[in-house]
């Protein structure tokens, strides 16, 4: 029997855009949403890495439900591909995130330094703040950008992010 009741992942048609991936094991709990920088290989069932590290972290922080969004939705392995492509953040992304914070617990900006393509993790930033979501940050690098949780011990807790 899977820990988890419930997986899943919302892609666009072609697959070329992976927009929500989530994990459910405990309904009457809150829900931990991760906005990272873009999607891995990780899909309805089967977590990468990174997916793998977060739902540790949010199982040991008590809460019931992961939710992954990323400020890109163009799925690759290589964070370099978003700098060749027409549309890395993906037409329904915006939507997709502001959904999937609704009903949050606690959200997690974790983006690292690549989110500041285009401008694109501030403006995550405002959308999240303009819906009345506050966000958090495990640790912010050096250029001010939240780091990806992969590189952030699970003993360090989330932190409200007041600026920029």
């Amino acid at each position: 029997m899977s820990l988890f009741d419930q997986t899943g992942a919302v892609f666009s048609p072609c697959k070329k855009y992976r927009y929500l991936l989530w994990r459910d094991w405990d309904v009457t709990k809150l829900v931990l949403t991760f906005v990272m920088l873009n999607p891995s290989t990780a899909d309805e069932v089967t977590n990468d890495p990174t997916v793998e590290h977060c739902q540790r972290r949010a199982v040991s922080g008590g809460f019931g439900r992961l939710q992954v969004v990323n400020i890109f939705a163009l799925r690759s392995t290589d964070p370099q591909a978003l700098y060749s492509s027409d549309d890395p953040a993906g037409p329904d992304n915006d939507a997709t995130i502001l959904e999937a914070v609704k009903a949050c617990g606690v959200v997690i900006c974790a983006w690292g330094t690549h989110g500041n393509l285009n401008g694109r993790g501030a403006d995550v930033l405002k959308l999240l703040r303009g819906a009345g979501i506050q966000p958090h940050y495990l640790v912010l690098n050096k250029d001010g950008t939240p780091k990806h949780p992969l590189y952030v011990g699970y003993d360090v807790n989330p932190t409200p992010w007041e600026h920029p």
